[in-house]
């Protein structure tokens, strides 16, 4: 049984093309990565709103596409959000390549992502070989938690 961890993408991105792991900035990323890397998994991979499941070194563009909700006051400017069909077919489409990466019977996987990420793609998994403990805390929590998880 193998451990791979999922840690979502983040809208601060450098403005080139970079391996994901550098791509993404930014201290819920960073901090996500880190706590991710404390957790000695097999793998980890990033879920991205645009490419789906993806590698910490494969080279990609940065873009402006996410899940989440952002009010209309505090969107950018050719921002894309996922409709919730859309939100649908990624899932769908992380399930088909994490099942190119993982044992979905039997690794055990550890979800470092909010609910717009999670939620798409939960239902393809086996829940007793899921961790989401991030669940249900907002995005200042979330950088607390794994910061105190690190330190100890």
């Amino acid at each position: 049984m193998k451990r791979i961890v999922l840690i979502s993408c983040v809208s601060k991105k450098l403005q080139q093309k970079a391996e994901a792991g550098k791509l993404y900035q930014g201290s819920l990323f960073q901090t996500s990565l880190a706590y991710a890397k404390s957790l000695k998994p097999d793998n980890i991979f990033i879920l991205s709103a645009l490419y789906g499941l993806i590698d910490l070194d494969k080279e990609i563009e940065p873009y402006d596409v996410t899940l989440s909700y952002i009010s209309k006051n505090k969107r950018k400017p050719g921002l894309k959000i996922l409709t919730k069909e859309e939100k649908n077919a990624w899932g769908i489409k992380v399930i088909c390549q994490l099942k190119t990466k993982a044992d979905l019977e039997n690794d055990r996987l550890i979800i470092l992502a909010g609910k717009s990420y999670f939620s798409p793609i939960v239902g393809g998994l086996k829940i007793n070989n899921l961790d989401l403990p991030l669940k249900g805390k907002r995005m200042g929590e979330r950088v607390q938690f794994m910061k105190n998880k690190i330190s100890k």
